[in-house]
């Protein structure tokens, strides 16, 4: 009886996979398990063309990277006579700031800010950033140079944000300070 129960499971079996044929089998069952899930729209081969001039895009999200434009290149002068650094120079923004340095700024100027790292060997070193001159000057001169770039310095707008030039700024100004240079 176990037998024969058995031989009638398989022929139920064989008939449910599908036709007899070597293409049809367990392909056919494949297609009628997925196509209600994954219907033929979805499909690679069918997919649906959105045209722009139909349907609704959504505005971009409030935490997405801008695309359009590029910060506002302020007149040197002006920047250097009325910039004042919005972000209090706390513990936690020089850390910030030596962070960036680190990761930034140390290639050219150095560790220890006095302009002799590895790219200022093949270059025009860059300035001292402790001496008696980089001390004088005003934290819109400096902004200005970390962003827009100078005489030497390139243009670091795209690498460093203007919250992070507040902080290496922070940094900067806090190492001018405790370093007896």
């Amino acid at each position: 009886m176990l037998k024969g129960l058995l031989g009638v499971l398989a022929v139920a079996v064989i008939a449910m996979l599908g036709s007899p044929s070597v293409k049809g089998g367990i392909e056919s069952v494949v297609v009628s398990f997925t196509h209600i899930l994954y219907p033929k729209i979805r499909d690679m081969r069918y997919t649906v063309a959105l045209l722009p001039t139909r349907g609704f895009y959504r505005l971009p999200d409030s935490t997405s990277v801008p695309v359009t434009g590029k910060d506002v290149t302020h007149d040197r002068d002006r920047l250097e006579r009325t910039f004042v650094n919005p972000q209090a120079p706390d513990e936690a923004s020089v850390a910030r700031g030596e962070a960036k340095f680190k990761k930034t700024c140390v290639p050219c100027h150095g560790a220890a800010l006095k302009g002799d790292g590895l790219v200022a060997a093949k270059f025009m070193p860059p300035p001292d950033l402790l001496n008696s001159s980089s001390r004088g000057r005003t934290d819109g001169f400096i902004y200005s140079y970390i962003r827009n770039g100078g005489a030497i310095m390139p243009s670091y707008g795209a690498q460093v944000t203007a919250q992070e030039a507040y902080d290496l700024i922070n940094y900067l100004r806090h190492l001018q300070k405790t370093e007896p240079r």
